[in-house]
């Protein structure tokens, strides 16, 4: 007897340090997987962020009101192709000979024009006798004659590198001068520019350089820590598996569960789900026998997360929006989060707080009325059908002629914000079941015998 009682007071007091040890150990563990948790949905709101505000300021500078439907764009272009002509012009033998016999009707002209200038009546003595000299000396008829060599010798000295430059400078500064006067409205220049500032940037190519290259930058680091978020959550789920007969630690690491679901959660919830870009990504014709082309043509672009679709429709003003908006912030953000926190509270709390209605409520029924999954299926379904709708239309923009190319595309993407509340949709479930199972493997507490009962025992 003594032996026994001796055994299972040393015993008892090791395995209560065992599991305690235990339960430190994977606190500590979760800890430490919390935490990078944390930094990696950091990181992934943080890439998120900074693109959704590179995409937006390259949709707006590649927009098609500053390149197809800009004047500016045109004017540039156009004074482009004009001084090209110019540079490149020269007489072919069929112009050679008209402009010769142009010049040659004004020639004709001005000797008919001097010559009816001449024969009018002088009242004069010195206008009589410079009308009898030219006369006497100028054979109008022999002029006319020459008219054809004057011609030529105007055309060679116009054809003279000297005078062709001269010629040249003097059309293109004409040229520049309506360039000056034709553009876009000041807002729309001064909008451009600031962008352009803001990037250090100083023309739209240099500026798609610099953007294309951060955006792809941004995006690779993005889904890295949206896979460490994803690895951690399958982690944590296989650890269940492992740990599902350890009820002592049960309690704790389903607290850390709860609270990796909730990080998931605020990033999923504050990050673009949805990208959608329908752009025109070339477009090349013939004008004048120089090929223009517009590149990147963004017909439009969106990428919001499910905060900004709530707070732009409640800040519409309109009440019918701003009923949607608070309905999809109730039941898309409130009821998760509450269901995740009466979860934990159910766990953690006394038998008075688990006979609490609200907290068993939403705890164990309020998924019905959560439209978290209701929400990625509208999401996706919004993708498929924005991406099938814009397909169809931007593919009737396609074109392929000799003096005319037009290729559209849709670059519709789902982005990490969808991917990481997909996770917590699917973590949420799993949560509920690991929590329905650790509840029942709990201990029942034995019935307390009533007072009366006893007395009744001891007289008896």
């Amino acid at each position: 007897m003594d032996g026994a009682y001796g055994l299972y007071s040393i015993s008892h007091p090791t395995l209560k340090a065992m599991i305690s040890l235990q339960r430190t150990i994977l606190i500590f563990l979760s800890g430490i997987l919390l935490a990078i948790a944390i930094v990696s949905g950091y990181k992934v709101h943080e890439f998120s962020a900074q693109r959704a505000e590179i995409k937006k300021d390259y949709s707006i500078l590649n927009n098609i009101t500053y390149g197809l439907l800009s004047v500016n764009a045109w004017r540039d272009h156009i004074v482009r192709v004009v001084t090209h002509r110019i540079d490149d012009f020269e007489f072919t033998k069929p112009q050679r000979a008209a402009a010769k016999a142009e010049i040659a009707v004004a020639l004709h002209a001005v000797i008919n024009r001097a010559d009816s200038m001449i024969d009018r009546k002088q009242k004069t003595i010195g206008g009589k006798l410079k009308k009898f000299a030219v006369k006497a000396l100028v054979n109008e008829e022999k002029l006319h004659a020459k008219v054809p060599q004057f011609a030529e010798t105007i055309l060679s000295e116009i054809e003279k590198p000297k005078n062709k430059e001269k010629l040249k400078a003097l059309v293109q500064s004409k040229l520049e001068e309506f360039g000056t006067i034709t553009y876009d409205s000041a807002a729309d220049v001064n909008r451009a520019e600031d962008i352009l500032n803001k990037y250090g940037a100083t023309d739209l190519a240099s500026f798609n350089k610099n953007c294309e290259q951060k955006l792809d930058d941004l995006q690779s680091r993005t889904y890295f820590f949206t896979y460490v978020v994803l690895g951690i959550m399958i982690f944590f789920l296989m650890m269940w598996w492992v740990l599902r007969n350890q009820r002592q630690v049960h309690t704790p690491f389903f607290v850390m569960s709860v609270l990796l679901a909730l990080i998931v959660l605020f990033v999923g919830l504050t990050s673009p789900m949805i990208e959608i870009d329908a752009r025109i990504k070339e477009l090349s014709f013939l004008l004048i026998g120089e090929r223009i082309t517009f590149h990147d043509q963004v017909i439009f672009f969106q990428s919001k997360s499910i905060v900004d679709v709530v707070r732009i429709l409640i800040e519409t003003g309109k009440y019918d929006s701003a009923i949607v908006g608070v309905l999809i912030l109730l039941f898309s953000v409130v009821f998760p989060i509450a269901k995740l926190i009466s979860t934990k509270l159910y766990l953690l709390g006394t038998e008075r707080w688990r006979s609490n209605k609200i907290i068993h409520y939403f705890a164990f029924k309020s998924g019905k009325w959560s439209m978290a999954d209701v929400n990625v299926v509208a999401i996706f379904m919004a993708y498929i059908g924005f991406k099938g709708i814009l397909d169809s239309q931007l593919s009737h923009l396609n074109t392929k002629t000799d003096s005319l190319a037009s290729i559209s595309t849709n670059e519709t993407t789902l982005q990490p914000g969808f991917i990481l509340f997909v996770a917590f949709v699917l973590f949420g479930l799993m949560l509920s079941a690991i929590l329905q199972r650790i509840t029942t493997l709990e201990p029942k507490p034995e019935p307390t015998p009533k007072l009366g009962k006893d007395i009744r025992h001891a007289i008896a």
